[in-house]
Formats: structure tokens, sequence, C-alpha cells
């Protein structure tokens, strides 16, 4: 019985995997399909194209090109999966967030500019308006279902603390700064959100109006920066966390003055550097000794930095347990596997 049972399990798992190979794309455009949605190719194509147009550098190889696709086309089958839960939960982006993003898009640069730029890319103003749209949709859903859900207690805060009171001991005086950095150059590979560069000293005078005006309006610091910023700290809101006194003093006295002004919370004016222009803000001033977990200050910056880690962690296993419930066929991937990486094609084939 026990060998009958094998020899029958055996032979169904030879079946089932005769059935995934003979699985065959609906037609050579079609790269995968979530949940019956298609994925095609030339959408992978464009995105490709785009990235390598905003990295510049050299031509990658056939590997390297069909390795960038593979990443791209299984980030945009995650986006999908996302989309479509939330559109099943009526969270999808309304037109008017959508043209307030797309306008903040184009802000800092001219109609010409910026088509200039969607061409360069391979993108449509449609494109990026759906895109946009997925964006926001998928912001809202994460927001609802793991942003929403996380709840970081004073107790946990209390044992972060206790558990690492040497981090909180400041040798000396120390300031809390984030900066939006624009350069009047081309920048291979900007890390903003929005992929925005100025190019040339008059649009990067341009940006740093618009970015003035915004500030002065009252827009988010940190949001701007992860939009705009063309630095490297661009993702985490431009925060260059704490700069202690004596790394202060060997920075550009404009630099460094423009910091010794600021109260907490006040941002400066653009100062115009040898690398383009630096905005900075002030976040916090610290006095050299130790920081008491009775500071507000000290609590908050515990509070922030388990509500990431968490919100990072919830975030990977939410997308996992997506991905796990959805029926998703990666034909782009079979195709490689199947070929040993000789396949598909270089050019794509005619729409």
């Amino acid at each position: 019985m026990l060998r009958k049972s094998a020899l029958f399990a055996a032979f169904t798992a030879c079946l089932f995997v005769l059935s995934c190979r003979n699985q065959q794309a609906p037609s050579p455009d079609v790269w995968a399909v979530v949940n019956g949605t298609q994925v095609n190719r030339a959408e992978v194509e464009k995105y490709y194209r785009s990235r390598q147009q905003s990295q510049g550098g050299a031509e990658p190889s056939h590997d390297e090109a069909l390795s960038m696709k593979l990443g791209i086309l299984d980030q945009l089958i995650n986006n999908e999966i996302l989309f479509q839960r939330a559109k099943a939960l009526n969270l999808v982006a309304s037109d008017a967030d959508v043209e307030n993003r797309f306008n903040q898009s184009k802000s800092s640069f001219t109609e010409d500019e910026f088509e200039k730029k969607l061409q360069a890319s391979g993108l449509t103003a449609d494109d990026l308006k759906n895109e946009i749209r997925r964006e926001l949709s998928i912001e809202k859903l994460l927001n609802r279902e793991v942003v929403a859900k996380i709840v970081i207690t004073d107790a946990e805060i209390a044992d972060f603390y206790n558990k690492n009171r040497a981090q909180f001991s400041v040798a000396e005086p120390q300031f809390h700064v984030a900066q939006i950095v624009v350069t009047p150059h081309p920048d291979i590979g900007i890390h903003n959100r929005k992929n925005d560069d100025a190019t040339t000293p008059e649009q990067a005078a341009r940006k740093v109006a618009m970015l003035e005006s915004q500030l002065a309006s009252g827009a988010n610091f940190s949001d701007l920066a992860m939009d705009y910023s063309e630095d490297a700290n661009s993702s985490n809101g431009g925060d260059l966390g704490f700069i202690p006194q004596s790394s202060l003093n060997q920075t550009d006295p404009a630099l460094k003055n423009a910091v010794l002004a600021l109260q907490p919370g006040q941002v400066s004016k653009p100062i115009l550097m040898k690398d383009g222009y630096h905005i900075l803000k002030l976040i916090a001033r610290e006095q050299a000794g130790q920081r008491q977990l009775s500071d507000p200050q000290v609590q908050q910056s515990i509070r922030d930095s388990l509500k990431n880690r968490e919100e990072q962690l919830l975030r990977a296993a939410y997308i996992a347990v997506a991905r796990d419930q959805a029926h998703v066929v990666n034909y782009l991937a079979q195709e490689v596997v199947e070929s040993a990486g000789k396949l598909p094609a270089e050019d794509p084939p005619s729409q």
C-alpha cells in the first residue's frame, strides 16, 4: 500500500509539472497574467527604456537587460495585485487627486521641457497619469491595511530606551538636519520619487522657486524632499540625521551659519553652493549629556524608528500574502528558464 501511494504521488507530481510546462502565453506580447489581467511586453519595455534613460551609463548586456526586465515585470505584477485589491475596497484615487499629483510633477518644468522629458522616457501624459493613479491607490490601500494597524506602546518605547541607553548619550552639541538639494546639471541615477532632475541653471532656479512657494504654503518638507531632492537622501525625506558640532565646524561656512541661525522646525532660504542649491531644515538641536526617556523628542524618535521598522516588515508580509492569494502566471520567467536565458529576442514583436 505504501509503495502504491508513493507511485501515485509521483505520477500526480509529474502530471502537475507537465501541465505547468505546457502553459502557453495567450500571445508572444503577453509576459504575465494576474488574476486574468494581462501584463504586456510593451509595458515592461516602456518602463525599461524609461529607467535606462534616467540612469544613463553604458548599454547593459543581454543578460543584464533581461534580468532588469524580470525585475520590472515582478514589480508590475505586485502593483497589479495591490491595485486590484484597492479597487475591490473602493480605494482607487480620484481624478482630482491624480490631476493634483500630475500637476506637481510638471511644476518645475516649462510645458515644452515636460513634453521632451516624457518623450525621452517613452511615456505619454496618460501613461504618467495611469501610473500616478496606481501609486496613489496602492498608497491608500497600504495605509489602511498596514500603516493604520501599527500601534507602538509606551512599554515598547521604554524597553527600547533601556536596551539602548548609550545611543541617547550625547558627547557634544548636535543638530538634526534635513535638506533638499537641486543641482543645475544632469544627474546619473536620480533618487527622488518623481525622477525629477533639473539639468540647467535656469531649470534649477525655477525648481527652487517652486519649492520655496510650496514650503511657504505649508507643504511637508519631507514629502518635497522625497519627490524633488536630487541627492541620495531623498528617499528618507532628506534626513541627514544628527550632525555633531565638530562635524558642522568642518562644513562650508554658509551651511554652518544657516544651521546655527535656525530654530527647530524652521527652514532656510535656498543656499547656492558650487554643487547647486541647498534648502535646510533644522529638526532638533541637542545639548551634550544623557537624553532622558522623559524627553518628548527621545520618545518620538524611538516611536518613529519602531514604527518604520514594523511598517517595512508588515508591508513585505502583506505583499507576500497578497501574492500567494493571487493567480499569477509569469510567462517571461517561464520562457527564460526553458530557453536557458537565450530568449526572448532583443527586438519586441510588432504591436
